[in-house]
């Protein structure tokens, strides 16, 4: 039975907590993750922790409307909902990463004047990146979000029309990405930075050894174990 539960207060939401069954299951049978999002930068945060997955975008429309933090939860679930209805026997991940300058939120640029725009409101100034991270099986469903607040030096019209020549912030939000060029505009951060790239995979690692049974160490150790057929 699937069900939520109110939040927490730490960002989190969940279903169904008895773990026990879980832990059995991924001692008996080769369970995959797959993960539902085209980005790159998620897939290539897993594989450097040599978890592997297979990728399925979802096609749902983002919504943005309501609390950022709101929104990028519910369009991730959306999303891993969505793919699980075609990977039932699998855990789906999904995520959605929101730039937010004050009360406006900055998706990925339309056009090469939206970039420069985006840029030009992140010089100099402190934003903030949440991801709203689900994941979902065919008994438990986990929701939480991470927030990181991310400094900018302040850009020169060389910096930002240099930066948009590389074509590297047009599949961005906020039109930037930190584990790229755009990391020298970087003066600081608070908080997780992979959250910033995309996906805050020690709090995901977390969540999943607390809610689904996943053991980090030891699925590294018995290798079949959360790989993809």
């Amino acid at each position: 039975m699937l069900f939520f539960l109110l939040p927490k207060g730490n960002g989190a939401f969940v279903g169904n907590t008895n773990t026990n069954w879980f832990c059995d299951l991924w001692e008996e049978r080769n369970v995959g993750i797959v993960l539902a999002s085209s980005s790159p930068r998620r897939r290539e945060l897993l594989e450097r922790l040599q978890i592997r997955c297979e990728v399925c975008p979802s096609g749902i429309d983002e919504t943005i409307a309501g609390r950022p933090a709101d929104a990028a939860v519910q369009n991730a679930i959306s999303k891993a909902v969505d793919v699980h209805r075609h990977h039932s026997q699998k855990l789906v991940i999904g995520a959605d990463t929101v730039v937010v300058y004050g009360s406006r939120v900055l998706g990925k640029p339309n056009s090469a004047g939206e970039a420069a725009e985006m840029l030009s409101i992140l010089s100099g100034n402190q934003h903030k990146v949440i991801t709203g991270v689900a994941c979902v099986d065919s008994r438990t469903k986990s929701t939480f979000f991470e927030e990181t607040s991310v400094w900018f030096r302040r850009l020169t019209d060389e910096d930002i029309q240099g930066y948009i020549g590389t074509g590297e912030p047009m599949d961005k939000a906020g039109a930037y990405g930190i584990q790229g060029i755009g990391g020298i505009f970087v003066e600081r951060v608070s908080g997780c930075y992979y959250n910033v790239v995309g996906l805050p995979v020690p709090r995901l690692l977390a969540e999943l050894e607390r809610h689904f049974g996943f053991s980090f160490w030891k699925q590294r150790l018995q290798g079949s174990i959360w790989e993809a057929e």
